[in-house]
C-alpha cells in the first residue's frame, strides 16, 4: 500500500471522527429529528474537497453508517414507524441524506468558488432526501402536523428541514470559507501529496 493511500485512509478515518464529534456539540435539536450541529459535515466536505468525489462518496458512507447509529441510539426504532417507513427512513435520512456529502469535491478548484459551490451542493443534496422523507414517510404522523392540514406535507417539510438545514447551509460554508482564507490552507488541501 502507498503512502498516499495510506494517508487518505487515515485522514479519512479521522475526518469521520472529528464529524462525529462534531454532531453531538447542537447548537438546536428539533423534537422530530433533525439539529443545527457544530459544524459537523465540515470535516467531511473538507476531505471530499481534497481527495475528490469517489473517495469523498466513501468517507461520507463510512459517516451516514455512523449517523444512523447514532440515530438507533436516539430511539430510531422506537418512532412507531411501519417497516416499511422504517427502512425508508433509514435510506433517506440516513444513508442517502448523509452519503451526498461526498459529492462536495465535484467543483474542486483553486478558487472558493468552486469549493462553495460543491459544498452548496451537497448541503442542498442531504437537505433534499430530508425534504423527501418528510413528504413520503413524516406526513402520516398527525401529531407532527400541528396546525397544517394533511395536504401540506409539502410546505411542512420545506419549513421543518429547512429551519435546521439552512442554517447547517450556511455555517458550514462560512466554516469552508475562512479554512481556505487561512494562509497556505488551500494549498495543502489541494496538494494530497504533500
Amino acid at each position: 500500500m502507498s503512502n498516499q493511500k495510506t494517508r487518505m485512509m487515515v485522514e479519512g478515518a479521522i475526518m469521520v471522527a472529528l464529524a462525529t464529534v462534531l454532531s453531538f456539540i447542537r447548537v438546536y435539536r428539533l423534537p422530530w429529528g433533525g439539529s443545527i450541529t457544530l459544524l459537523s459535515m465540515l470535516p467531511i466536505v473538507v476531505y471530499s474537497i481534497r481527495w475528490g468525489v469517489k473517495n469523498g462518496m466513501l468517507v461520507s458512507f463510512t459517516f451516514a453508517l455512523i449517523q444512523l447509529l447514532q440515530g438507533v441510539m436516539d430511539g430510531l426504532f422506537g418512532w412507531g414507524l411501519t417497516p416499511v417507513m422504517l427502512v425508508a427512513c433509514i435510506l433517506l435520512d440516513y444513508l442517502g441524506a448523509y452519503s451526498v456529502l461526498g459529492v462536495a469535491g465535484l467543483f474542486r478548484t483553486k478558487n472558493k468558488a468552486g469549493d462553495i459551490a460543491g459544498v452548496t451542493l451537497a448541503v442542498v443534496l442531504r437537505f433534499a432526501f430530508h425534504f423527501l422523507s418528510g413528504v413520503v414517510i413524516w406526513h402520516s404522523f398527525g401529531e407532527l402536523w400541528d396546525g397544517f392540514s394533511t395536504d401540506s406535507e409539502w410546505l411542512y417539510s420545506l419549513l421543518y428541514n429547512g429551519s435546521y438545514m439552512l442554517p447547517e447551509l450556511i455555517f458550514t460554508v462560512i466554516g469552508t470559507v475562512v479554512l481556505f482564507s487561512l494562509p497556505n490552507v488551500k494549498k495543502i488541501l489541494l496538494n494530497p501529496e504533500k
